[in-house]
C-alpha cells in the first residue's frame, strides 16, 4: 500500500486495527513510535546497484492498556513527517516485534490493516545461475503407451 492510500482510507475509519496475515491481531494499544522514509542503497548478486525507497512506520506494543491511537492522531502523524521529513510518495513497510523485528507489506482488507508477510528473492536471477523452475507434472497423467510391458522401450 502507498501513503497516499493510506491517508485516503484513516479519514472514513473509526478505529485502526492492524492485523498479521496469520489472523493474529497487534494490540489495540499499540503506539506508533516511528514514521519515516528509509532508502535503501545496495547492490544485487548481479552487481547491479539499487536503490529503493520505503515509508517505515514501526508499530510497538507497550504496557498501557488504556491507550488507543485514533484515525486522525494516526494521520496527523503523517501528514507530520511529510512536513518535517520531506516524505516521498512510496509503498509503506511496517516494523513490528513478533519473535523478532519482523518487517511487512501493509494491506486493507475493508476494515483493518493487514500486515502481509514479505518474501525475500533473487533480483538477478539472469546473472547468478539459479536455474528456472521445472514444470510440475502428475505422473498420473503421462502418457504411459511408450513403456508398458513388452512394448520393447525397456
Amino acid at each position: 500500500m502507498k501513503l497516499s492510500k493510506i491517508k485516503e482510507i484513516l479519514p472514513t475509519l473509526d478505529n485502526v486495527e492492524f492485523q498479521l496475515e496469520n489472523g493474529t491481531f497487534v494490540p489495540e494499544h499499540f503506539h506508533v513510535t516511528e514514521v519515516g522514509q528509509i532508502t535503501k542503497h545496495f547492490i544485487d548478486c548481479g552487481g547491479v546497484v539499487r536503490t529503493e525507497k520505503a515509508v517505515n512506520f514501526q508499530l510497538w506494543d507497550a504496557n498501557d492498556y488504556e491507550h488507543r491511537i485514533k484515525p486522525t492522531k494516526l494521520l496527523n502523524i503523517i501528514k507530520l513527517s511529510e512536513e518535517k521529513l520531506g516524505m516521498e510518495e512510496a509503498e509503506i513497510e511496517v516494523e513490528y516485534q513478533t519473535e523478532t523485528i519482523g518487517k511487512f507489506d501493509l494491506d486493507f482488507d475493508g476494515q483493518r490493516f493487514i500486515l502481509k508477510n514479505k518474501q525475500t528473492a533473487c533480483l538477478a536471477n539472469d546473472a547468478c545461475g539459479i536455474p528456472a523452475e521445472k514444470q510440475k507434472v502428475k505422473l498420473s497423467e503421462l502418457n504411459s503407451t511408450c513403456c508398458t510391458p513388452n512394448s520393447g522401450c525397456c
